[in-house]
């Protein structure tokens, strides 16, 4: 049976940024300013590829999309936050995100650095919100602790300060594969096992799914430093060629271009043997995990 993954992202992308839309403050809610700023960001585009395998995950266990959308919101707050703050002139220093002007840019510093603060905190509130559909304390417990780990220094932001204090300096394949596996792979995996785990996914079918995602977060996060290289700024919707200009540790610089897309084909095959026991129901996650290393932004 076919299956058109253009589709199935663009009507669950659909259906995110409406919830979204519900989700954040209005605009015209005081404080104005902090509450434009952070729906700027959230609604500059974007593939939502996060919220997208969170319901990936939770249909790969027979659960369905409207009881972990509010999770799927929530890990797509939490993303938008690590942009918002990975591209102040602290950071990164980027001046654009996703075609547009970034956060400060438009904003200020302040009033960026403070809307990504407060897309994590309602980030954690939406988390805490999703106990209905997760009929079950132990389910919430299980999601707060899996994406709290992947978003705070066991996770996302211990790669982050990795990666800073790694800029300008030797780097080796331990260090990079460590990087990417806390600054990327970590909020990927917490996406498709929080799911799973509101959806009641068994321990065996949790590890099994741990294993995809970090497969598929390290898979993704190695095209992006391909696609540093090898695509236009136009193409990519913000600066290409930064990551060697700041002499990053990145795949291709530690092993070469051809090496690091064998790497990415190879985790994906990965990824793809540990979903054959889920079978059909996991074809959105199969499907998913090729398109991170087709795609060309």
């Amino acid at each position: 049976m076919s299956f058109d993954l253009t589709a199935y992202m663009t009507e669950l992308a659909r259906a995110v940024d409406l919830a979204l839309g519900r989700f954040l403050p209005a605009e015209s809610e005081p404080p104005e300013t902090l509450h434009r700023a952070m729906r700027y960001s959230v609604f500059a585009g974007g593939k939502r590829l996060r919220p997208v395998l969170v319901v990936a995950g939770a249909e790969a266990v027979g659960g369905r999309p409207d009881d972990v959308m509010p999770t799927a919101c929530a890990v797509e707050m939490i993303h938008t936050y690590s942009l918002i703050h990975d591209d102040l002139p602290a950071m990164d220093n980027d001046d654009f995100r996703r075609g547009m002007p970034t956060n400060h840019k438009v904003f200020g510093e302040a009033l960026a650095i403070l809307a990504g603060d407060a897309l994590l905190t309602l980030a954690f509130r939406l988390l805490a919100d999703n106990v209905t559909a997760a009929s079950a304390g132990s389910r919430l417990h299980d999601v707060l602790v899996e994406i709290s780990d992947a978003a705070g220094s066991p996770g996302m932001v211990g790669g982050q300060v990795a990666d800073i204090e790694c800029e300008g300096k030797p780097a080796d394949a331990e260090i990079v594969d460590y990087i990417h596996t806390h600054k990327t792979a970590a909020l990927i995996r917490a996406s498709i096992r929080a799911g799973a785990i509101l959806s009641g996914a068994t321990p065996a079918q949790l590890d099994a799914l741990g294993v995809v995602g970090n497969a598929l977060g390290l898979a993704f996060q190695i095209m992006d430093d391909i696609l540093d290289v090898t695509a236009t700024s136009e193409e990519l919707g913000k600066t290409a060629g930064k990551d060697q200009a700041q002499q990053k540790a990145t795949y291709p610089a530690v092993h070469g271009i051809e090496v690091s897309r064998r790497r990415a084909q190879a985790l994906v095959a990965e990824a793809h043997a540990a979903l054959a026991p889920f079978g059909p129901r996991s074809r959105p996650l199969r499907e998913l995990g090729t398109f991170m290393i087709e795609r060309r932004a």
